[in-house]
C-alpha cells in the first residue's frame, strides 16, 4: 500500500460525511453496504484488513467483480501478500478515499470488521510513527522463536495491557511491532494512539445477529470456501510467496497452509478455521460494544434496510458544524 505526502481536508459547503458500516465477521456486511451504496449514491472503503491483499479472494469473501461493478470499492486488491499495510498506512489511504468520494459529491460508506482500523479512522488516532529498527526487530524475531509468540504476546500483556488486548496473540508481526516502538520510545505503544479532531460528520451503524445464527453463517461460509477452491487459491499462493508472509496470517491461509505443508490434515484445518473465527467474532465485541451510544445497532434481518435507509434519510436532513481537519 503507497503512502502518500498527506493532504488536507479543507472546508467545503458540506462537512464531510462518512456512513460508517460494522458487525461481526459474516453478520452481512457486505450485502447491506452494496445495498445502501446503490440507494444513496455511495462508494465503499474496506476496512478489512484481509481485503487490501491481492489473490487472496476465497479465504477473505472478498467482493466479487460483479459486485465490485455495482459498487465502486476502494483499498480492495492494492498490496502483493509479502507487503506489510500498516495501521497508518491504511488510515492515510483510506482518508484519501473518502476524500476523493467526498468531493465527486458521492457517500462514503466505511465497511469492514477490523475494529481497528475503523476506530483509527473515526477517531483520528495519532499513529506511532516510529520508524522500523531492523536490528531491534531481528532480536524480537529471535526471541519469539526462543521462547514462542504467545509467550512474547504475555511479555507484551506485561508491559502495555491496553495494546495486548487489542493485537491476536497469533498476530506475531504486530507484537513485534509493538514491543518495538515501546523499546525505542520508553512509552507505551497504546498510549501513542492519541485522538485527534474528529475528521468526518459519521453515522456509524451496526448489524448483529443471535451468536448462534452467527456460528452457523459462518460454518456455511467455510463451507462455500471449500466448495469454492480454497485450498487451490492458497497452494498457488505459496507458489508465489514464502509461508510466514504476514498476510498469511489470516484466518482460513495460516490453517490451509498448515495443511498443505503436512502438518495437520484436512478435517483439522477447517476445524481450526471454525475455532479461530469464532475466536475472532468474539474478539470483535471488544471493538463493537454493544452499549456504545455511537452505534446504531440493527438485527440483520428482513426489514432491517428499510428502517436503516430511514436513519440515513433523516440524518442527511441534519446540519453538523463544518469541519475541519489539519495534516493528516
Amino acid at each position: 500500500m503507497r503512502k502518500s505526502r498527506g493532504s488536507k481536508m479543507f472546508v467545503h459547503n458540506a462537512p464531510v460525511r462518512v456512513i460508517v458500516i460494522i458487525g461481526p465477521t459474516a453478520v452481512g456486511k457486505t450485502e447491506m453496504a452494496l445495498r445502501l451504496a446503490q440507494r444513496f449514491n455511495g462508494e465503499i472503503v474496506s476496512a478489512d484488513s484481509r481485503l487490501f491483499y491481492r489473490g487472496m479472494d476465497i479465504g477473505t469473501a472478498k467482493p466479487t467483480q460483479e459486485e465490485r461493478r455495482r459498487v465502486v470499492h476502494h483499498l480492495v486488491d492494492v498490496a502483493d501478500p509479502d507487503e506489510v499495510c500498516s495501521l497508518g498506512a491504511f488510515k492515510e489511504a483510506a482518508h484519501q478515499a473518502v476524500l476523493d468520494i467526498h468531493r465527486r459529491g458521492r457517500l462514503p460508506f466505511v465497511v469492514g470488521g477490523t475494529g481497528q482500523y475503523i476506530t483509527a479512522l473515526i477517531e483520528n488516532w495519532s499513529v506511532p510513527a516510529q520508524p522500523a529498527d531492523p536490528l531491534l526487530r531481528r532480536v524480537l524475531e529471535n526471541w519469539a522463536a526462543q521462547i514462542g509468540q504467545y509467550a512474547l504476546h504475555a511479555r507484551l500483556a506485561l508491559l502495555d495491557p491496553a495494546a495486548a488486548q487489542a493485537i491476536d496473540a497469533r498476530n506475531l508481526r504486530r507484537t513485534i511491532r509493538a514491543l518495538e516502538v515501546i523499546f525505542k520510545t520508553g512509552e507505551r505503544f497504546s498510549a501513542q494512539r492519541r485522538r485527534g479532531a474528529p475528521p468526518y460528520h459519521a453515522l456509524t451503524i451496526g448489524l448483529q445477529r443471535p451468536r448462534s445464527d452467527l456460528y452457523q453463517r459462518i460454518d456455511r461460509r467455510i463451507e462455500q470456501m471449500l466448495a469454492d477452491g480454497l485450498v487451490d487459491e492458497v497452494r498457488a499462493l505459496l507458489e508465489k510467496y514464502p509461508p510466514d508472509c504476514s498476510a498469511f496470517s489470516a484466518i482460513g491461509y495460516r490453517e490451509m497452509i498448515a495443511y498443505l505443508l503436512g502438518n495437520t490434515s484436512l478435517e483439522e484445518a477447517i476445524a481450526a478455521i471454525q475455532r479461530a473465527t469464532r475466536q475472532f467474532v468474539r474478539r470483535q465485541a471488544n471493538w463493537f460494544k454493544a452499549n456504545d451510544p455511537h452505534i446504531h445497532w440493527f438485527e440483520a434481518q428482513t426489514g432491517t434496510p428499510a428502517q436503516i435507509e430511514s436513519l440515513i434519510n433523516a440524518w442527511l436532513t441534519t446540519a453538523p458544524a463544518l469541519l475541519q481537519t489539519e495534516e493528516l
